[in-house]
């Protein structure tokens, strides 16, 4: 490495400003940063890490796994929206075994990107450590969260309301005639899972009179899969439950399947609402009543907001709540009494 009196004697500033420069410290002109840099060059010198020159047409783009059909139709979205702007993404897929969130973050900085969009990441883990994402900010990388939110960090997140979407679900249910509804959801340490939660408890209150406790007595957590729906459906059918709310489609098409495996046939005997509107849940058997996450509003609004950041231009950190809408279609009907 280059001592500081070369590159301050080549960049024509003193070494506490070569110092400031390359610590990253504030205080520093873009100008003289400029100069500092390309004294490096200059004196043929690698730049470190941070200081090297970010592409502005590279976008990380990191999703939890593509096995759910959501995450492919967010990454298509938000890769159409970041072409037509001119960034190219860069894809990064959980898939078991792959590279974690942190690894394919510090890839992402080795290829200099310009900013990242996380799609219900770590973010979304109120058990997880956020410090990672302040150290990005603190980088003065931009970023930008869907589906999850962590209080303090000043960013944009984008998310659909979940506290609506139980609302909305369990009122359809309830106009049907179910009184006996139940909830299979993943995790409540996810923010998304913790907020449905909380929407579909308020929902058993306000459209059946249904107080907390027993409200929360019809709840089933689980893990977010067609096995984890199953599972959860058939607690909440031992339950005597009529109708079932699921935390995503996959999971609804998990509880149709135990639906079939006890003897019972839906919508007749049990109603099934999905979350998402995944691709092809229209084409399902029957066809899945669901609730759609806007996810082209979302996307769209992530990416702009990507941009704008990159661009140096303000963006307010806070979190932005897009509401979902009640897809319906053969997965619900008229409840009956099972005895």
């Amino acid at each position: 490495m280059a001592t500081l009196s070369q590159i301050a004697v080549e960049a024509g500033v003193s070494e506490a400003t070569v110092s400031r420069v390359l610590n990253s410290k504030p205080g520093v002109s873009e100008g003289t940063r400029q100069s500092v840099i390309t004294a490096l060059d200059v004196l043929g010198y690698e730049r470190p890490t941070h200081l090297r020159q970010r592409s502005a047409g590279l976008v990380g783009l990191v999703v939890p796994e593509l096995e759910n059909p959501i995450f492919p139709a967010f990454a298509q979205v938000i890769e159409d929206a970041l072409a037509r702007r001119r960034f190219t993404p860069v894809l990064c897929t959980q898939s078991p075994g792959s590279l974690s969130e942190d690894e394919y973050v510090e890839s992402l900085l080795d290829h200099g990107v310009a900013g990242i969009i996380f799609v219900s990441g770590k973010h979304a883990d109120t058990r997880a450590d956020h410090e990672r994402y302040q150290m990005l900010l603190d980088r003065g990388l931009p970023v930008v969260f869907i589906n999850g939110y962590v209080d303090g960090v000043p960013a944009p997140f984008i998310s659909a309301d979940d506290r609506v979407a139980m609302d909305i679900a369990v009122a359809h249910l309830a106009h049907l005639g179910h009184r006996r509804i139940g909830l299979a959801i993943g995790p409540a340490r996810f923010m998304p899972s913790a907020r449905k939660h909380e929407g579909f408890v308020a929902a058993l209150g306000t459209h059946l009179g249904l107080p907390e406790t027993e409200a929360r007595s019809w709840i089933a957590e689980t893990i977010f899969s067609v096995e984890g729906g199953a599972a959860a459906t058939d607690e909440l059918l031992e339950q005597g439950a009529t109708a079932i709310v699921c935390g995503s489609d996959m999971m609804a098409i998990g509880a149709i399947r135990a639906a079939r495996a006890a003897g019972l046939e839906v919508p007749r005997d049990v109603s099934v609402v999905g979350f998402d509107d995944s691709p092809l849940v229209a084409f399902l058997d029957p066809p899945l009543t669901t609730v759609r996450q806007p996810v082209a509003q979302m996307g769209g609004t992530a990416v702009a907001a990507l941009a704008d950041a990159i661009s140096g231009d303000p963006v307010a950190s806070r979190e932005y709540l897009f509401a979902p809408e009640l897809v319906l279609r053969g997965s619900t009907g008229p409840a009956v009494d099972r005895g």
